[in-house]
């Protein structure tokens, strides 16, 4: 069926599909995206983006876990209230205790763009204890298959809230939380972990 506007232009009734709110792996199903990694698994080759003093560098998956231990945790977005008020901070004063356990580098992960994640480190007061990464296209979200579908928010596709434990690499703890929770991916529950 058809809408007919002025001058006879006529338009097309669009039927949108109501949305909701999946899970990573459910999200990635529908999309054929990868299913969820988990531990063993290698991490994929993705690109990151990292504002610095001097502009926004390129950091691959290779450069970031290659030869080191690190802990990786995603949120569904920069200046959220549980990421804000409990995640993000949460490293942050855990940091002494994670690299006292052999971790040489934090990363927070947020499908934002590299001027809001730096934008939210400064506010947030990281310092050099976190790594403030931009997953701009939830490119590294679509391959780990940790993708959180919040269009019906306004928000779009984000990243599911989970911590990782990479060693050289290979993922060694896979910690995703269900839609709306926030446990297994604290700074207290990785360093119980390590």
């Amino acid at each position: 069926r058809c809408l007919t506007g002025r001058a006879g232009k006529s338009w097309r009734r669009l039927h949108l599909r109501p949305t909701h709110m999946c899970s990573g792996r459910e999200f990635a199903t529908q999309r054929g995206y990868q299913m969820s990694i988990k531990a063993g698994d290698k991490v994929p080759a993705v690109t990151l983006k990292h504002k610095t003093a001097d502009g926004i560098d390129d950091v691959s998956t290779a450069d970031l876990f290659n030869g080191k231990k690190v802990v990786v945790f995603a949120v569904p977005g920069a200046f959220t209230p549980t990421c804000s008020a409990k995640h993000l901070p949460g490293f942050v004063n855990k940091a002494a205790d994670l690299k006292a356990k052999g971790v040489d580098t934090i990363a927070c992960v947020s499908v934002n763009d590299a001027f809001v994640m730096d934008a939210w480190g400064q506010d947030q007061k990281v310092g050099d204890k976190v790594m403030m990464l931009a997953d701009g296209s939830a490119d590294l979200a679509k391959a780990l298959g940790q993708v959180l579908d919040l269009t019906d928010r306004g928000m779009g596709v984000r990243s599911g809230r989970y911590a990782m434990i990479v060693d050289n690499g290979t993922v060694s703890e896979m910690l995703v939380e269900e839609p709306g929770a926030f446990e297994v991916s604290s700074a207290e529950y990785v360093l119980g972990k390590l």
